[in-house]
């Protein structure tokens, strides 16, 4: 049996090299084939790139600055497919190029099995697209509970799997207690996300240490390169290096050390909650990114604790309201507060139930598995 894989960043590559071990615990024989992260590549039997550099872009104008890379991106992938016939071919998030891809797999190769991992986030932007993809898609399986609800009434078929970051996270639980003195700093993956948020981030963390002496802080960096930028940004923040921990993959302990934390929109939003750490959220993105998204998002939160909680349970300040002074008032309100803190882990326990028990991986590959045979027998 034959697969093809799609992901394009680095969350994506995890998803996608656990759902892979839990594909060949099922099945040994099946061949991995596409393109994906590092992690994807070492565990591949067959051809699969890792284009995980030059794939992981962040909003409109990296995008369009990079249009022909990922245009020849997408011919590659459609003469790979075609040469290589897979039993199915796996989308893992990355909507921006996979929708399309799928679109144009279903139009030039319409028998071809078609199932999406990590369902893209329409219902934030845009859900008139929903009918549409079930036009070119076999099966979707998400990781949010509502998201079912939604894909189901389109008529696509959706199976709820719940979210493969419950597998990973329980194994980085810690015994340690939290550090009352210690403040998280995680400001993203991606070095754009970083050289736009970590700045504002340390002039808040400056503006807390005057504010409460004896503050520390920890910069969680996702990589050594990120590490060395915020190493550097450290030395021009004007903050005392011996207040200021940089740590490189170790965003988990942070969380669970940390009395509050400073935390950029992403994946590392649920992690927090997960972990039961307290924290705003920043973000801020090129103004043309930020103006293109508030032309077409529809939800009210970007955060996904508040996504899933229905209404705002962590504070959110983006773009223009990510102002160090207003996002220093809210953490030390918070460090100061343990009813505030109390409260809120409370919210997050209620939202991290919603996201199922350990096994995503697994049932998404027992689901991938049922919908090629399905494939088989119809």
């Amino acid at each position: 049996m034959k697969l093809h894989f799609v992901a394009g960043e680095a969350s994506g590559d995890t998803h996608g090299a656990a759902l892979m071990e839990a594909l060949r615990e099922l099945r040994p024989d099946v061949v991995f084939l596409g393109r994906g992260g590092p992690r994807m590549r070492a565990l591949a039997s067959g051809t699969l790139t890792d284009w995980s550099q030059e794939s992981a872009v962040l909003g409109l104008w990296e995008v369009l600055k990079k249009y022909g890379y990922f245009r020849q991106q997408f011919a590659d992938a459609l003469r790979e497919i075609r040469a290589q016939n897979p039993d199915a071919v796996v989308l893992i998030d990355y909507p921006g190029f996979n929708l399309r891809l799928a679109r144009a797999l279903r139009t030039q190769l319409p028998q071809i099995n078609i199932i999406y991992y990590i369902s893209p986030q329409v219902w934030a932007w845009n859900r008139r697209r929903i009918p549409q993809m079930a036009k070119y898609l076999n099966l979707m399986l998400c990781i949010f509970p509502f998201e079912a609800e939604l894909y189901n009434k389109s008529g696509l078929r959706t199976v709820f799997v719940g979210h493969p970051m419950m597998e990973a996270l329980e194994a980085e639980r810690i015994s340690a207690g939290r550090d009352p003195d210690l403040i998280g700093l995680f400001p993203g993956s991606r070095m754009r996300e970083v050289r736009k948020i970590l700045p504002i981030i340390l002039e808040a963390a400056q503006r807390i240490e005057q504010s409460r002496g004896g503050t520390r802080f920890e910069v969680a960096a996702a990589s050594l390169r990120l590490a060395r930028e915020a190493e550097g940004m450290l030395k021009a923040s004007g903050l005392a290096p011996e207040i200021v921990n940089v740590t490189v993959r170790a965003a988990a302990g942070a969380m669970q050390r940390a009395q509050v934390g400073i935390v950029a929109s992403g994946t590392a939003t649920l992690e927090a909650a997960f972990f039961r750490l307290p924290f705003v959220l920043v973000y801020r993105v090129a103004w043309l990114t930020y103006l293109a998204a508030r032309m077409v998002v529809k939800v009210k939160h970007l955060g996904m604790p508040n996504v899933l909680a229905g209404r705002e349970i962590i504070p959110e300040f983006i773009q223009h309201r990510a102002d160090p002074r207003v996002i220093a008032d809210s953490v030390l309100r918070l460090m100061n507060d343990a009813h505030a803190r109390k409260k809120i882990v409370s919210e997050f326990d209620a939202v991290i139930a919603t996201l199922g028990k350990e096994g995503a991986s697994k049932t998404a590959a027992r689901a991938i598995f049922d919908e090629i045979a399905r494939g088989h027998r119809s």
